[in-house]
């Protein structure tokens, strides 16, 4: 399975949504909080290609994007796929 990681802050109700999809999927993931961290919060900017909201989701190298994307892709049956890819 693909490595899952996922930039949070601890107050995103959208962040705990993408954890608790994620659990119930099994899938384990790193958790990198980002709350105060301005210098990690402009990485995440870049890396998401401009993104600046949490959480914002990574499967392997490739940038999945926020809870919405994320639930998005498990509705129509990609999420599997895409970790096991």
């Amino acid at each position: 399975m693909k490595p899952v990681k996922i930039y949070t802050t601890n107050y995103c109700g959208f962040c705990v949504r993408a954890k608790d999809l994620l659990k119930r999927k099994g899938v384990d993931y790193q958790e990198l909080d980002v709350t105060g961290d301005d210098e990690a919060r402009e990485k995440l900017v870049e890396m998401s290609g401009g993104q600046r909201t949490v959480p914002q989701i990574f499967i392997g190298e490739t940038h999945v994007g926020g809870y919405s994307d994320l639930a998005q892709l498990d509705k129509e049956g990609k999420l599997e796929p895409m970790l096991q890819a």
